[in-house]
């Protein structure tokens, strides 16, 4: 695994990933009421938090796209 995320797309990732973690259960939204919004939420924003965490974007390395200036 080639790491191919850099430190402003890391950033983004984490604060979208914590947003979509927590906007299920603190922001009050109709829209969360639906189990499976909810479900595909925090799941995206795992899926966030864990590609940031780890410097690599599958979906990335796929399209041959790369943010990271080595």
């Amino acid at each position: 695994m080639t790491k191919n995320v850099g430190t402003v797309d890391r950033i983004i990732r984490l604060i979208i990933g914590v947003v979509l973690i927590l906007a299920p259960f603190v922001s009050g939204m109709a829209m969360f009421e639906n189990a499976v919004v909810t479900v595909i939420a925090i799941i995206v924003g795992l899926v966030m938090l864990v590609t940031s965490a780890m410097n690599f974007c599958p979906l990335y390395q796929i399209l041959g796209l790369r943010t990271r200036n080595d």
